[in-house]
């Protein structure tokens, strides 16, 4: 169908991505053994089957590791210490592309790697302050596809500082209309304290308390600080398009942009522009047709996802359909390129799976339901090589189940029995059907199956066995799911750990965790963090409070613009739900939360000062304004659609922040941040801090170094956890 001037994929003059070559990896020379209990995760499979590339932190960071299906050999490939975050195996054998965080921050960058250690190059993402990320292969295997993220040029734009007096706003800095004491948008969020604490609010002047700053929300990717993968995506997730049309970023400048390529990792062939988009684009390359005519391409901000069919000749949009949040991997072509087989929500509450049937230029003529669930998101998606088959994982109420679908009979799709409650991810491998399957389990931690065609679930013996997931003496707790009923009547989801030894019916104390997003969901798996803390005496309550993912649609999008300040009342609303239920102690409750479960904490602080006793704000965003400010370009223009504009609704965003109620918060505050956070700059948690300490509480702030939004190192998860679990005892008076 045709798209209009918004909606077009759009040609770029930016630089097309150059390979750039490495010292060759360690290949086979060197495998060392497990030094910490271990994870692996996101396995890719070589096209006969028989070896998976995958991602595993036995060495304390997540690094390409190697191994065969059904054996016990394993090499580490890249021992460069940069966490990986995705893998993928070229159809053709000949090549491994990955994704790394360089320094462990939140740009990242695409190698490619011989399966033999050799051939090592930086495929995308070298440039300084770029990004790359990862998307499919050409069938072929002779061209993988890589987004590029470039900052918007700086031009026009200045940087101010915090003034003794209020002044009249800066009509060309960034966002425009905006207070003095704003910092540029690609710069650290304004800290405020001290003699120029207060002197920063919507009107150019502090909230009515003295104290006024803006704050920050994560990005659609990230996940709670874990010993493992976090369960969603790597890429350019909390980008969006423009949303003042025009391809102009929220201050009407120049926008950032990003690029898609096909490139040829030995260097051989010039890239290919597959598409670009202008404005904070979540542009990935998901599929490239047999005969290379169509790209399939995912764009748009969270909430508003689209699939796009792009004529690789002349870049033009054949159609475009809604899709989900989630897996990016959102669908296949047809070997002929006439059917786009798709994880889709489009006119629906749950995502299903969806046949659009194509025409000569991509153009969408008709559209078919192929497999739903009543009350279930489809939410993994992969396909036999020969386009046949496909395995599809539904999540059931947080958990997984998993089947394969002939797509050309009309036989019944056969259930995929499961070992653990959720699959993370599918990689179908070999010409045989197998199917190589990421697990995760409240009993376990991530790990690799093997799944033969027609044969039963096989853990591999390189991840770690269900025994192994934390020292003998303490096991992990399996969680019971809860459905609190917020005060509007919105039922909620979540699970209850309950610490091991406690009578049955005596209350105990309880920590309210708070997953970020705000789309993730809360899933019944192994967290280290959870076993620290249940280890100490402590209750878990996890809850899906309104905007979560999961519970259809309507659910996702409860918390948009005011709806924000209901999922704040649904924190308070899940501890009532617990204390009622005669499972935790009134006295002795907690909260703490990850990213944008780290702003609802200091939120639930402020708006509930009543319920709680203490908080753990992890990566959370204090003031909705200086994470506007301070936060990358693309995250917020996609953030603008779930929060509000900083401009035209600053208003709302200064009744959102924490910062702003300050005054309210009356028990102790510890926050954490990674020091190269650019998704919530660390500013976030320093400037609730030091509000805190100004109010005479005790706060403190603890900053893991060689981490950015997510915390990948062994040393510094460990750090994190312990230092948590210590807050909550001594403040809970354990």
């Amino acid at each position: 169908m045709a798209a209009d001037a918004r909606d077009r994929l759009i040609g770029a003059m930016s630089a097309a991505p150059v390979p750039v070559p490495l010292a060759d990896a360690a290949g086979t020379r060197d495998t060392p053994r497990p030094l910490v209990a271990h994870g692996c995760w996101y396995p890719s499979a070589d096209p006969t089957g028989e070896w998976v590339a995958f991602i595993c932190d036995r060495t304390g960071v997540p690094q390409l590791w190697t191994g065969l299906a059904d054996g016990s050999e394993i090499h580490l490939l890249d021992a460069d210490p940069d966490p990986v975050t995705e893998v993928s195996w070229s159809p053709d054998g000949r090549w491994i592309a990955y994704t790394v965080a360089p320094g462990g921050g939140e740009h990242t960058r695409v190698l490619c790697v011989r399966p033999d250690g050799t051939g090592r190059r930086i495929v995308a993402g070298a440039d300084a302050g770029s990004s790359a990320y990862l998307g499919c292969w050409t069938r072929d295997g002779s061209a993988v596809a890589v987004t590029v993220a470039e900052p918007p040029p700086p031009t026009g734009l200045t940087v101010r500082t915090v003034l003794p007096e209020p002044s009249a706003p800066d009509h060309g800095t960034a966002f425009g209309d905006l207070p003095t004491g704003w910092a540029e948008r690609d710069g650290p969020a304004t800290l405020l304290g001290g003699t120029g604490h207060g002197q920063v609010g919507p009107d150019g002047s502090g909230p009515d308390h003295g104290t006024g700053a803006p704050a920050g929300h994560g990005t659609g990717v990230a996940g709670r600080a874990t010993d493992g993968p976090v369960h969603g995506t790597a890429g350019p997730d909390g980008e969006g398009p423009g949303l003042d049309g025009g391809g102009s970023g929220l201050d009407g400048g120049a926008p950032d942009r990003l690029t898609a390529y096909l490139v040829d990792p030995s260097g051989l062939g010039s890239p290919v522009l597959v598409a670009a988009e202008s404005g904070a684009a979540t542009l990935r390359v998901c599929d490239v047709s047999q005969d290379g005519r169509l790209a399939l391409v995912r764009r748009g901000p969270r909430g508003r996802r689209e699939a796009v069919v792009v004529r690789t000749a002349d870049l033009a949009t054949g159609s475009v359909l809604r899709v989900g949040d989630g897996d990016p991997w959102i669908g296949r072509f047809s070997q002929d390129g006439r059917t786009l087989w798709l994880r889709s929500d489009h006119e629906r509450q749950f995502a299903a799976l969806l046949a659009a049937t194509l025409d000569e230029d991509g153009g969408r003529v008709g559209l078919s339901v192929v497999a739903e669930r009543e009350g279930s998101d489809l939410e993994l998606l992969a396909f036999a090589e020969d386009g046949r088959t496909a395995a599809l994982a539904w999540n059931v109420r947080g958990a997984s189940e998993l089947e394969t679908l002939s797509l050309s009979t009309a036989a019944r799709p056969r259930r995929v029995p499961l070992p653990h409650e959720v699959v993370t991810r599918i990689t179908r491998a070999g010409p045989a059907g197998g199917t190589v399957l990421a697990l995760s389990g409240s009993q376990r931690r991530p790990g690799v199956w093997w799944a033969p065609p027609g044969g039963l679930s096989a853990r591999t013996p390189w991840s770690s066995r269900d025994e192994d997931a934390v020292p003998p003496g303490r096991p992990p707790v399996r969680p019971v799911p809860l459905r609190p009923t917020a005060r509007d009547g919105v039922r909620l989801g979540g699970w209850y750990y309950r610490a091991a030894g406690r009578d049955a019916g005596r209350p105990g104390p309880c920590v309210i965790h708070l997953h970020g997003g705000p789309e993730e969901q809360e899933r019944p798996v192994f967290d280290p963090l959870y076993h620290e803390l249940l280890g100490r005496g402590l209750d878990v309550f996890a809850p899906d409070v309104r905007g979560s993912s999961g519970w259809g649609r309507s659910f996702v999008d409860a918390d948009l613009g005011t709806g924000r300040f209901a999922a704040i009342d649904d924190v308070a609303d899940c501890a009532a739900h617990v204390v009622l239920d005669g499972l935790a102690d009134p006295t002795r409750l907690a909260v703490m939360g990850r990213s944008y479960g780290g702003y609802l904490t200091m939120a639930s602080l402020v708006w509930h000062p009543e319920l709680f006793r203490t908080g753990v704000a992890v990566c959370g965003m204090s003031d909705l304004s200086t994470f506007f400010a301070g936060t990358e370009p693309w995250i917020a223009e996609s953030a603008a659609h779930k929060y509000g504009h900083p401009v035209r609704d600053r208003e709302l965003l200064r009744s959102l922040s924490p910062m702003s109620r300050a005054d309210a918060l009356r028990v102790p505050l510890l926050a954490v941040h990674g020091e190269h956070d650019t998704n919530v700059p660390p500013g976030e948690s320093e400037q609730m801090v030091r509000a805190a300490r100004e109010r005479g509480l005790p706060a403190e702030m603890l900053t893991l170094r060689d981490e950015g939004h997510e915390f990948r190192r062994a040393d510094n998860r460990r750090l994190f956890r312990r230092t948590a679990a210590d807050w909550m005892q001594r403040h809970l008076g354990l």
